[in-house]
């Protein structure tokens, strides 16, 4: 064979090579929308922030529960990939507006807010967890014609799932109060270099001097005979 002769893809093969190779940008787009559309609601570039990552393991998740089952990670799978972002950060989302609100309006600090946030919302956040985990079931299992195409989509949503339910109920808050106090001012901090010093005639350790002049009330009783 002549040394000129390139092999290529070509037609549906060449399609997926290049779909793959737009899946990380894909996956960045979605989460920059993302942080824009959050950053709006909450009039804030912290707390977007605190709901972006929990991202991080319904991937993981996701990842973990194609490797386990021998799966590819295909374009059927980054479906399910997308999917996991809005549950996901939909756990985070619920957690964090109950929180701000508790802050505004009973001026909770933000650790005693946060708390009060993941007891109160735990319920909510399990019941759809457990939905959209179930939901997906079937597609794992594989039923009717066509079950391994949707097999991916079904599994990347579960692991996902199950990841996240187990590590952002105990990183959210973890995340939630250490971004606060970045956002806040340290106590103290305006203040700092504003103490008084010693008034006229006192010394350091508060002893008038010899020769100052002494109080006011003092002096009012110094006529006073005996």
């Amino acid at each position: 064979m002549p040394t000129n002769v390139r092999g290529s893809f070509q037609g549906t093969a060449l399609s997926a090579q290049r779909s793959q190779g737009q899946l990380l940008l894909l996956i960045i787009a979605a989460i920059v929308v993302i942080y824009i559309v959050l950053g709006i609601l909450y009039e804030s570039l912290v707390h977007p922030i605190t709901v972006l990552t929990t991202l991080p393991s319904a991937g993981v998740g996701a990842v973990l529960a194609l490797l386990l089952f021998d799966m590819q990670f295909t374009v059927i799978a980054l479906i399910g990939v997308f999917l996991l972002i809005g549950i996901v950060k939909k756990n985070a989302i619920m957690v964090i507006d109950f929180a701000l609100e508790a802050e505004r309006a009973r001026s909770l600090s933000a650790q005693q807010a946060v708390r009060e946030a993941c007891l109160l919302r735990f319920r909510p956040i399990l019941m759809t967890t457990l939905a959209a985990a179930l939901g997906a079931l079937p597609l794992a299992i594989g039923f009717g014609q066509g079950a391994p195409l949707r097999q991916p989509l079904g599994v990347a949503i579960i692991g996902g799932l199950l990841a996240s339910q187990l590590l952002t109920l105990l990183t959210t808050p973890v995340v939630y109060v250490l971004l606060d106090k970045l956002r806040r001012p340290a106590p103290g901090e305006h203040g700092r270099g504003t103490a008084p010093g010693p008034g006229p005639g006192m010394a350091a350790d508060g002893a008038w001097r010899h020769g100052s002049a002494l109080p006011a009330h003092n002096t009012s009783h110094s006529g006073r005979g005996g």
